[in-house]
């Protein structure tokens, strides 16, 4: 508990460590998956997020111990998969210094290698500090998620989807890819397709966030 206002304010509770970890063994087939997505619409400083990271990270380090290359990149498609959402920015910077500090110790990464300047990268476009039940940013544009997929060899691709189409039909059942319905394609139309993307490219990315802030 950060503050009884806060509590008061925005409803806000933190889940303890034992429940989150009760509550993850229920699905194992999900959370044992690399490439399965989780969206903690009240993330709070990542007591969800970061525990699903973990675990994603122990699958990639024993099924790629053979290969550096695959670990690295493996990873960095683990937590491409994690969306969070969070209407105080405090908890939002938690939250991705939270999953960024965990996977940088887990590859051991410094912070100007180019997996880590992509992972903050990613970790800005996935955990938005938003308003998840008007489903808009604080200044009031929509909400808008990346849907990464890993192409092999070291390549990503990035499509953008706005978050009200997808929850607009989230009862459907979803076919292929985390956005995608066979029955209802339009609706699930990215609003925007990048070209594949490397790790040094997205790192770029963040270097390039790094410098307009200044």
């Amino acid at each position: 508990m950060k503050s009884k206002r806060r509590i008061a304010d925005f409803g806000e509770v933190f889940t303890p460590p034992w429940l989150v970890e009760d509550m993850l063994d229920l699905i194992p087939d999900e959370v044992d998956r690399i490439d399965s997505r989780f969206l903690e619409p009240a993330c709070g400083s990542g007591n969800f997020l970061a525990p699903v990271l973990s675990r994603k990270i122990s699958l990639v380090k024993h099924r790629y111990r053979q290969s550096e290359f695959d670990k690295k990149h493996y990873a960095l498609l683990s937590l491409m998969c994690i969306y969070g959402i969070d209407i105080l920015t405090d908890n939002t910077e938690e939250c991705r210094e939270r999953l960024i500090t965990f996977f940088a110790q887990a590859l051991e990464l410094t912070k100007s290698d180019d997996m880590y300047l992509a992972a903050q990268y990613i970790l800005l476009c996935n955990i938005v500090n938003a308003d998840a039940i008007n489903m808009k940013m604080v200044d009031g544009n929509p909400i808008v998620f990346a849907e990464w997929g890993y192409l092999g060899r070291g390549k990503y691709q990035r499509r953008d989807f706005l978050l009200d189409k997808i929850v607009e039909t989230s009862s459907l059942r979803m076919d292929g890819s985390l956005f995608t319905n066979s029955s209802h394609c339009e609706v699930f139309s990215p609003i925007k397709t990048y070209q594949a993307l490397t790790v040094s490219e997205l790192a770029q990315c963040q270097r390039t966030l790094s410098i307009n802030v200044k």
